[in-house]
């Protein structure tokens, strides 16, 4: 059966999140619902990664199989005229080999975490940023990262309800900076735990807040122990930026 790569790009807002659930709204069974209709079987589409409620997409990655062979351009239109109703876009389609898997076959995640710092509230970003109306220094949060780089037990950042096998991942780069009124948090690694990126922006902020050092931050890590993370950024401000894949599969 034809398999297809696609590139989603959503507003997480109203949605339950990307999997289908029984409580509402997600992003999954929208675009099975908008795919229906161009396959012989009930489409199954399977994403990169899990998004939570609230957060958004840049470049969320999927793959689907549909029967019969559609052209590309009339899989994204087709879609993109049935997802009209809501916050979803089919940015691209792609023919791929059947072992290709949106999620098992990436070898990288990019996250990126909008922060809105200043003392006005936000009014076309809203509900795409977190507000945080007390100053914050991206220097002496930038530095902080630093120490968050590179392969830890990040148990300190993970969901309690985290179905993780293991808390032991190697984050890539976690780079913070200023734009503006903007600080930006970018996030790459292979893959994440539920809620680690929230989780670091969190203890980030309490950074940049001086409320803590950057050894308070190395403690945290150390500590291997949820309660010593700062308080989780809300889903606002997070994008999934971007799926990589190795060349030869993706």
């Amino acid at each position: 059966m034809p398999r297809y790569r696609l590139t989603i790009e959503y507003d997480g807002r109203g949605f339950v999140g990307w999997q289908r659930q029984n409580n509402g709204p997600s992003i999954q069974a929208a675009l099975e619902a908008a795919l229906a209709p161009m396959t012989t079987v009930p489409p199954l589409v399977y994403g990169a990664g899990r998004t939570d409620a609230g957060v958004h997409a840049l470049g969320q990655v999927a793959h689907v199989d549909l029967e019969p062979a559609r052209a590309l351009d009339v899989v994204r239109d087709a879609a993109n005229f049935r997802l009209k109703p809501t916050a979803i876009a089919v940015l691209e389609v792609e023919a791929v080999d059947d072992d290709f898997h949106a999620r098992f076959s990436a070898t990288e995640r990019r996250y990126l975490y909008r922060i809105l710092n200043r003392r006005p509230p936000a009014t076309f970003d809203r509900g795409r940023v977190w507000h945080v109306a007390p100053q914050l220094d991206a220097e002496v949060m930038a530095t902080a990262a630093e120490i968050l780089v590179g392969r830890h037990d990040f148990t300190t950042f993970r969901a309690a309800e985290c179905q993780a096998k293991s808390p032991v991942k190697t984050l890539d780069r976690l780079e913070v900076a200023q734009r503006g009124a903007e600080i930006e948090v970018t996030a790459v690694a292979r893959s994440f735990l539920h809620h680690q990126v929230r989780s670091l922006v969190g203890s980030l902020k309490r950074v940049g807040e001086g409320a803590w050092s950057r050894d308070d931050l190395a403690a945290a890590l150390a500590a291997r122990d949820r309660t010593a993370c700062g308080p989780v950024a809300p889903a606002d401000g997070l994008y999934l930026v971007s799926v990589g894949y190795d060349p030869v599969t993706g």
